[in-house]
């Protein structure tokens, strides 16, 4: 194979800001993932972040949008989930106590994910979760 081909595919997808585009986010990853081991795991990680985009973001506002990117190789799945902005935080992993209402979100994506990855810009965050084909455990940061 050349040295700049790559075996990796990558999709995206723009969803408005409205509650229910979360199942059609779902339903784009697990139509992409079919019969991936690791399927029910990305679907999860997606629904989660971007209900988060939609809640916690201008994403969620008039006009608003989340942006979905899934890259496909041999050796990894990428899941990112890019926002609006309109916070003054970042999203962070916090690992509350299973009595919370809120804010177990991204510390649930990274029990499930072998890594994430969060990406702040002055138009939005970019939260990434990465889950490794071959089982092989990374570490979990955020920027």
């Amino acid at each position: 194979m050349h040295e700049y081909t790559s075996t990796a595919r990558v999709w995206g997808l723009t969803c408005p800001g409205f509650p229910e585009e979360v199942s059609r986010a779902r339903r784009w990853t697990r139509d992409i993932l079919r019969g991936s081991p690791l399927a029910e795991d990305a679907e999860l990680i997606v629904s989660e972040l971007s209900a988060n985009a939609i809640l916690h973001t201008a994403s969620g506002h008039d006009s608003g949008s989340f942006h979905l990117a899934l890259a496909v190789s041999p050796q990894i799945i990428a899941l990112s989930v890019t926002d609006d902005g309109g916070t003054d935080t970042a999203p962070k992993i916090e690992h509350q106590d299973q009595e919370a209402e809120h804010g177990r979100g991204l510390g649930m994506v990274s029990a499930i994910a072998h890594r994430v990855v969060v990406h702040d810009s002055d138009d939005g965050h970019t939260v990434t979760a990465e889950l490794f084909t071959d089982g092989r455990r990374g570490g979990h940061s955020c920027r």
